[in-house]
């Protein structure tokens, strides 16, 4: 073991650490004397309600634990969001499960709670999962109602989102295990089933003091909607359970049921491990963001038996193409060579950057992973497109605006994870957000923006100086560092995996030997969903 591997390792292991304090902190949710007081109303927490409900030694793949991290400080803090989400197995099936967290300002809902909510949604849909909520919320919060009520992604479209799954013949099972209030009290009784925990569940329109000021009527909260109400006299609810535990048996009762689902065919074989040490990735990424090194290094000690086989190996080289199994499923991997790579024609093309030929080799291999019914997955780590006026003359904007077409009419589904750069359009052609990746994770180690931060703090700094110069001050050179030291510091914040992760640009911040489980569990849910569209590109110039 060298002195470089070392040091990348120690960085990596630096950055877990802060990452698992992080998940460590939001898992307390509002916080143990929070905790406490959901305990002594005898009600489990979120995390224990799902903890309780899917099965034992099953893997739970958690969806946007860091939402909302860093955001509302006004409002003292919105810890993932107030509610958690996942993939998990309940009885043996695969599921999204949606948990208010009442610890968290009362399972109150936040802008990034309705985004959340409806990327859980997204998957669900996308993978006719069924989906499990486990409400225990006093409905919007009010100081941001202005930023959540009445847009198409806001609250209400969580409603239309249930009507769509019914249609589409997806599960939804709700239990009602705490406050259920206002609009929010749609979202269980537009489920299948509906059910609800005697004396902490609690449905209604407005509450007891809502109802007073609005009709004079007086009327406590239990007799205007609590689980005998519901189930004896009005029928809202479905039954009614003695306590969280009841009930999440009788969720798994119900699960325990379900008839199988159609599968999309996606090939799968006995998972092998990789045969290279999969820790030694800590070692292989360098510290240094802008240093070369080889992504196939990477990808061998990720793919199952350290076996690739790659696409046009000695054409395109900075992307690699290369077809190979994870944890037993067939999948298509493009990644972003890092290496400075020589071409036939002895010139030399830079680690990270897209070049003309490389964009045309990732068009077609993309094309043939959909003909062939083949997962795709792509590592990023890319500073953007080549740019320059040769680049230009062999039509790069032509060869990428292909690889875009291609990759984003693809019908197979597509998982993305941000392990170094994700610059401008780079991020685009490789999967961003924007693409509909079905899970799109970062690395610690991960930064996205329009550019790096050094050259974007150059360039702010320009137009800073231009600006002062232009109204009659004068700039020191003292004063131009201390300007360049502020921006680079505020643009640099914003590069984090966490800035993206709070506001759901990716779906979390995982340590890279979980990799390969997103992967897999990822492609099981897709399996769910069989593929029905046929894959065409469009119009692609050639």
């Amino acid at each position: 073991m060298d002195g470089e591997f070392k040091k990348n390792e120690d960085q990596v292991k630096q950055l877990l650490f802060h990452l698992q304090s992080k998940i460590e902190t939001v898992k307390l949710g509002g916080g143990k004397s929070r905790i406490a007081k959901e305990h002594e109303k005898g009600k489990l927490t979120a995390r224990e309600r799902i903890n309780y409900l899917v099965d034992t030694n099953s893997e739970f793949l958690e969806i946007g634990a860091l939402a909302a991290d860093g955001m509302y400080h006004e409002e003292g803090g919105c810890p993932s969001a107030g509610v958690v989400t996942g993939i998990g197995y309940v009885s043996g099936r695969m599921c999204v499960i949606v948990a208010n967290d009442a610890t968290v300002k009362a399972g109150a809902w936040f802008p990034m709670t309705a985004k959340k909510n409806l990327r859980a949604q997204e998957i669900a849909m996308e993978n006719r999962l069924p989906i499990i909520y486990l409400v225990d919320s006093a409905g919007v919060f009010l100081p941001l109602q202005n930023e959540i009520f009445p847009d198409k992604e806001h609250f209400g479209r969580q409603f239309r989102n249930n009507a769509h799954m019914s249609s589409m013949g997806i599960i939804q099972i709700a239990a009602i295990m705490g406050s259920c209030v206002a609009g929010g009290a749609y979202l269980p009784i537009m489920s299948d089933e509906a059910m609800i925990v005697d004396k902490t569940g609690s449905i209604f329109l407005a509450g007891s003091y809502l109802v007073k000021a609005a009709i004079g009527e007086t009327v406590d909260n239990e007799t205007l909607g609590g689980a005998s109400t519901h189930c004896e006299i009005s029928g809202v609810t479905d039954n009614k359970y003695a306590n969280d535990q009841e009930c999440l048996d009788a969720i798994r009762k119900i699960f325990s049921k379900i008839g199988a689902s159609e599968k999309a065919g996606f090939d799968r074989i006995e998972p092998q491990k990789p045969s290279k040490p999969e820790v030694e990735i800590y070692g292989l990424l360098p510290s240094d963001r802008v240093k070369p090194y080889d992504m196939t290094d990477i990808i061998a000690r990720m793919v199952d038996n350290s076996e690739i086989e790659e696409y046009k190996k000695e054409y395109g080289k900075t992307l690699i193409c290369a077809t190979a199994r994870i944890d037993g499923w067939a999948v298509g991997i493009v990644a972003n060579q890092r290496k400075i790579v020589k071409t036939k024609k002895g010139e030399m093309q830079m680690g990270g950057v897209i070049y003309s030929d490389s964009a045309d080799k990732a068009a077609r291999f993309i094309m043939n992973c959909n003909q062939r019914k083949i997962p795709l997955v792509f590592l990023q780590d890319v500073s953007g497109f080549m740019v320059g006026s040769k680049a230009e003359h062999g039509g790069i904007i032509k060869d990428g605006a292909k690889m875009v077409n291609a990759m984003a009419n693809s019908v197979v589904p597509k998982f993305t994870f941000i392990i170094g750069n994700s610059y401008g359009a780079g991020n685009y052609a490789m999967c961003g957000k924007a693409y509909d990746p079905r899970l799109i994770y970062s690395w610690p180690t991960a930064q996205m923006a329009v550019m790096s931060g050094a050259s974007a703090a150059k360039t702010l700094l320009q137009i800073k100086v231009s600006t002062l110069k232009k109204s009659g001050k004068e700039i020191t050179p003292e004063d131009e560092a201390k300007l360049l030291q502020e921006i680079t510091d505020k643009y640099n914040d914003e590069l984090s995996p966490y800035y993206a992760a709070s506001r759901l640009w990716v779906d979390g911040v995982i340590d890279p030997l979980e990799t390969r489980k997103v992967i897999s569990m990822g492609i099981e849910a897709a399996n769910h969903a069989p593929i029905t569209e046929r894959y065409n590109v469009g119009v692609i110039q050639t």
